[in-house]
């Protein structure tokens, strides 16, 4: 599937435009993947032309998953062009780490009136880089926020751990566990260590539109459901406009993806490659799969409605 590619250094921001082949009013910016030409992101962008939407997928590179001093102002040059393309609705989306990326984008831009965030922290998370710096396959940033507004950098929860026992630390945990990579324990001790205060937390009260925070309890990343029922009572205890929900599953591993949309990807193994993931997948594949069919079902609703 072909795309109108944008650079950062040329346009602002790194990401592709995927046309709906129909045409719509409606648009959504989408982070999944690695890269905004990979195969995720090509997977959701043919799955929201489905549900006849434009999709941006965003990223802060190519082929770069770290995430260290984004300027939320890309999302703002995103949805300029958007804009320009005709799109009168916009949403974001993003799942794990870029589920934090669709919050705070969310908090900052009004026009985007649709947010969904799977698997996502409540809190504005430290940066990390993906370099393979000393073998290691993910460290921290050196004092660095994974974002930044107006070229400063936005409050963060410290990690408990520098380089190179931070990766030592996940390495560790994903082998006691059974799972292919795990770092609740991380962040639980990163917490514990340096209890989040307020200027470090997402301002979800700002949101408009629709709200959607989506995860698993058997999530290894991170504990998603305790950090989603804190945004539920954040919300509950400030003024907002926006209608908040949280899908709160048992099983479904830090994966809290539609259904249809895995099978575009793998149409066929992926309860393995989510039990290869993760313990609980290969425990619970059943469970599992009636949670990304459940979400599958609502989000396609949720949608429609908009």
């Amino acid at each position: 599937m072909k795309g109108i590619k944008f650079t950062a250094e040329k346009d602002g921001f790194h990401g592709v435009w995927y046309p709906c082949p129909e045409g719509s009013e409606k648009g959504m910016i989408v982070m999944l993947g690695d890269s905004s030409d990979d195969l995720m992101a090509r997977t959701g962008a043919k799955w929201l032309h489905r549900q006849g939407i434009h999709v941006m997928a965003m990223s802060p590179a190519a082929k770069d998953y770290g995430h260290h001093s984004y300027p939320l102002e890309r999302f703002g040059k995103a949805i300029a062009y958007m804009k320009e393309q005709g799109c009168r609705k916009l949403g974001i989306a993003g799942a794990s780490t870029t589920g934090m990326m669709a919050l705070l984008a969310a908090s900052y831009y009004p026009d985007l009136t649709l947010t969904v965030a799977m698997s996502p922290p409540d809190f504005v998370m430290e940066g990390f880089y993906q370099d393979g710096k000393d073998g290691a396959r993910e460290r921290p940033g050196d004092n660095e926020s994974s974002v930044t507004w107006q070229g400063k950098p936005l409050p963060y929860l410290p990690y408990a751990y520098r380089h190179p026992e931070y990766w030592q630390k996940i390495k560790s945990d994903s082998k006691a566990g059974g799972d292919f990579i795990a770092s609740r324990p991380l962040f639980d001790e990163s917490e514990q260590k340096h209890p989040i205060q307020e200027e470090e937390k997402i301002k979800v009260e700002r949101i408009r539109g629709r709200l959607i925070m989506v995860g698993a309890e058997d999530d290894v990343l991170w504990d998603t459901c305790r950090y989603i029922r804190r945004m539920q009572e954040r919300l509950a205890s400030l003024p907002h406009t926006c209608e908040y929900e949280a899908w709160l599953y048992e099983h479904g591993t830090h994966f809290v993806f539609p259904e249809s949309m895995l099978k575009m990807v793998l149409p066929f193994g992926i309860n393995l490659i989510v039990g290869l993931m993760f313990k609980a997948g290969k425990q619970y594949p059943s469970e599992c799969r009636e949670t990304r069919i459940d979400i599958d079902r609502r989000l396609q609703k949720a949608i429609r409605e908009w």
